[in-house]
């Protein structure tokens, strides 16, 4: 089993860990996404990587298994948000670290304009001030689904503080 008080790590880190070109990609990824440490990106990327390789798996499906986990895969990534409604493995293996990252709660708060940095955008989310649906979300990482997109708002103690300030 494992000890629970040590849960299994979620991501792996670069094999190279001295290697320039990286190190200033993930460096411009936590500066424009507000990420806290470069753990997020490998988890991300770690993530991706799962897809990735289960739709490899998938690709030559021959049979009736592997086409279900083909269907299985496709559905999950629409609900998700990251390829069309026609996706097809070739968007799967096609989709980039940005694409998953631009799906988060955090990036999702900060760009329909709830909060003026990324930064703030994981505080209001921390504090609890953020509200998917009618569920408070206190998680930035939260991968929001494409009909979870449109119900992102600010709970109503943050609308009155902001009343209050202004008026």
């Amino acid at each position: 089993m494992g000890d629970p008080k040590k849960p299994k790590k979620k991501y792996r880190t670069p094999s190279m860990p001295w290697k320039k070109e990286r190190i200033d990609t993930e460096n411009a990824l936590l500066k424009e996404y507000g990420l806290r440490n470069k753990t997020e990106i490998w988890r991300t990327g770690s993530l991706l990587n799962r897809f990735k390789t289960q739709a490899k798996k998938c690709a030559t499906a021959r049979t009736e298994q592997l086409q279900k986990e083909r269907q299985q895969l496709l559905k999950k990534l629409q609900k998700m948000g990251l390829i069309g409604a026609k996706g097809s493995m070739d968007d799967v293996l096609s989709l980039t670290v940005e694409d998953l990252l631009n799906n988060r709660l955090q990036t999702m708060v900060f760009k329909k304009g709830l909060a003026s940095t990324a930064k703030q955008a994981r505080q209001l989310i921390i504090h609890g001030l953020v509200t998917v649906g009618s569920k408070k979300v206190t998680v930035p990482s939260y991968m929001v689904k494409a009909d979870e997109q449109g119900h992102i708002a600010l709970t109503k103690e943050i609308s009155i503080q902001q009343e209050k300030k202004n008026g």
